[in-house]
């Protein structure tokens, strides 16, 4: 973006945020450039858009194609009539952050930067859950990972995979947000209809009425998961179940149950996350 279209935009900004905004964009930007620039000299009508632009083409070849809604869609239903194990599972924040935790990020800073892990069924990160957790990446058919390239996102994504020795280039990757994605393109149904469904996580009941109500077989419901100590007790009871596909919310552990559902029990799991929320309470619709 031109210097006078961020001028403007910084305008634009209300209040005392204008600023900041001013000097966020150039530290962002102009800054970094002129680090690069050999002393007396200048870079004459070069934005920094214009060069980033420039070095983006150069990595153009580099980028790495993440598999569609539509493409995992094809790989559940190929699992499902097959009956082979799949599991697709989803990083973000939590998971990324409980992996750095004392690894890639001293422990403190992950607890202020994370105060939400405890909800998200990790009270806090140990060797063995991080362990935990870097195996069921390692072996899961499928990884969802950041669009973001936020700190907390991208920014610990590859220098958490390195640390536990996971090659990206190895795994099968798709958006962290696939299950919104397979809901918004329609396919979550049409996956569901005809499978006995097993629901794990806090709303797994509200879900299963909803499911039940658009034609959905629910084979089973197990309630809340409470953290990763709580995985054994689950895997059990998802053990007793007879089923094709289970849905599981369950924040952190979803990742490691999903793997361990299909590894030791030879079925289907789809990490669900928060889409179980947002069904239940309507602000979307199935």
């Amino acid at each position: 973006m031109p210097p006078a279209q961020h001028a403007v935009q910084a305008a634009a900004v209300p209040g005392g945020y204008a600023e900041g905004y001013r000097d966020g964009v150039f530290a962002g930007g102009e800054a970094l450039v002129a680090q690069h620039i050999p002393p007396d000299h200048i870079l004459p009508a070069v934005a920094a858009a214009d060069l980033i632009a420039a070095g983006f083409r150069q990595y153009a070849p580099s980028l790495a194609r993440l598999s569609s809604p539509h493409e995992v869609a094809e790989q559940l239903v190929g699992a499902l009539d097959a009956q082979r194990p799949l599991s697709v599972v989803r990083l973000g924040d939590g998971e990324l952050l409980a992996l750095a935790a004392d690894t890639v990020l001293p422990g403190e800073e992950v607890q202020e930067l994370a105060p939400f892990l405890p909800y998200a069924g990790v009270a806090r990160s140990t060797p063995e859950i991080r362990a935990s957790l870097a195996e069921a990446i390692q072996g899961a058919d499928c990884v969802g990972v950041p669009i973001s390239r936020a700190p907390t996102f991208q920014g610990l994504l590859f220098p958490v995979l390195q640390h536990f020795g996971i090659d990206w280039s190895r795994l099968k990757l798709t958006s962290s947000t696939i299950n919104y994605g397979l809901h918004q393109s329609g396919l979550l149904l049409p996956i569901l209809h005809g499978r006995r469904v097993l629901l794990i996580g806090s709303k797994a009941h509200e879900l299963g009425v909803l499911l039940q109500t658009h034609g959905v077989h629910v084979a089973g419901v197990i309630g809340s998961v409470a953290g990763y100590s709580d995985i054994p007790r689950v895997m059990q009871q998802t053990a007793e179940v007879a089923f094709d596909i289970a849905l599981v919310a369950a924040g952190i552990p979803a990742v490691i149950l999903c793997r361990r559902i299909a590894g030791e029990l030879g079925k289907v799991a789809l990490d669900f996350g928060h889409l179980a929320d947002k069904l239940v309470t309507g602000e979307l619709h199935l």
